[in-house]
């Protein structure tokens, strides 16, 4: 047994002390250190690293988006123009291409003017609230489109059809209906897709290898486990897709069926005619839609080439498309042009 002089307890009493008091130091330092690499690595703005670090390539696709853009802006505006204004546009099939053409505009201002602005900077900096309005505004955008397509499909199964009808379940009040239901549906799916990318972690890398925010590249950038945002982003990618796709293919269908039964070749180009433009959009739109959100990118580069195609030229193609294969735009092109005031001197 073992007695204790009141020398030595007081000596074992200051070492206990001591060594609670270094523990609690060494906690509170950790702790300060911790707040400091949270504070110091949370995401706040996303470093866009673009298409091209090269600055003679940097300018030659600033040419390349610009004339891009303003091809896209001048057609789309000027279909919308054209609708407003002839009353023989002013019928369901071109109220639903006036509201595509909206679309199309609204999504590719909201890409390439930035784009074009950090391909003429030496920073390309976005905040993560401007990353997040502009992912949010590019979904939304997308997946109007989407709706609508698929309504124009319809359009055109009932036009050709059950032509009898048509102006009996296709009425003005019906395409209001439709026409608000694609756009509602639009920011439904815009507000799942954007809060299961954002609300990830984002700290450390700040980097995106891209030319905006986008989902896919987000979630690749993301610090945490990204499973469950990754399942729910592709089960909102199957309805948005596929399930207008299964629409437009099941209309088409029976579009062909009743072409082919037409007795007069004048009712089958006239039928083909009509058609043609929207499945070229149709054909356009969803093939590089579904190789940007529902087939694996086997590089960096190959997702970039996609995303350029799908948000800046496709917007262009559409006003392109129906102005050069619709006799319809064409003679109100014409209209428009010849009714023009021409300057005497």
């Amino acid at each position: 047994m073992t007695l204790h002089s009141p020398f030595n307890t007081k000596i074992l009493l200051l070492h206990r002390l001591y060594t609670h008091t270094k523990y609690l130091l060494g906690l509170s330092q950790r702790s300060k250190k911790n707040m400091s690499q949270t504070n110091q690595t949370w995401v706040t703005e996303f470093l866009l690293l673009g298409l091209s670090d090269d600055p003679q390539t940097q300018v030659l696709l600033f040419v390349l988006f610009l004339g891009v853009y303003l091809v896209t802006a001048l057609g789309n505006l000027l279909i919308i123009i054209l609708v407003l204004t002839d009353s023989h546009l002013q019928i369901p099939m071109y109220f639903f291409l006036c509201n595509l053409s909206l679309a199309d505009f609204c999504s590719s201002t909201n890409i390439v003017p930035q784009a074009l602005v950090h391909m003429l900077s030496k920073r390309q900096v976005m905040s993560f609230t401007n990353c997040a309005a502009q992912l949010f505004l590019y979904i939304f955008f997308g997946a109007t489109q989407c709706a609508l397509l698929a309504v124009m499909s319809y359009d055109r199964y009932l036009a050709i059809c059950d032509p009898m009808h048509y102006s009996v379940i296709m009425t003005w009040k019906v395409c209001g209906h439709f026409t608000l239901g694609c756009w509602i549906s639009g920011v439904l799916i815009s507000l799942v897709d954007t809060t299961f990318t954002l609300c990830l972690s984002y700290q450390g890398d700040n980097r995106i290898d891209h030319f905006f925010c986008e989902a896919p590249v987000l979630l690749d950038l993301s610090s945490g486990d990204t499973h469950r945002s990754q399942m729910v982003i592709f089960f909102v990618g199957v309805v948005i897709l596929l399930a207008p796709v299964s629409l437009i293919l099941v209309s088409y269908s029976s579009i062909i069926v009743t072409v082919i039964k037409m007795k007069t070749t004048s009712g089958r180009l006239k039928a083909f005619s009509t058609c043609s433009s929207h499945l070229t959009v149709v054909v356009l739109f969803y093939g590089s839609a579904i190789m940007t959100y529902m087939t694996p990118r086997s590089s960096k580069e190959q997702g970039k080439l996609v995303s350029v195609f799908y948000a800046v030229v496709n917007p262009m193609l559409n006003p392109l498309v129906y102005s050069l294969r619709n006799k319809d735009v064409k003679r109100a092109l014409r209209n428009i042009f010849n009714q023009a005031p021409t300057w005497r001197y």
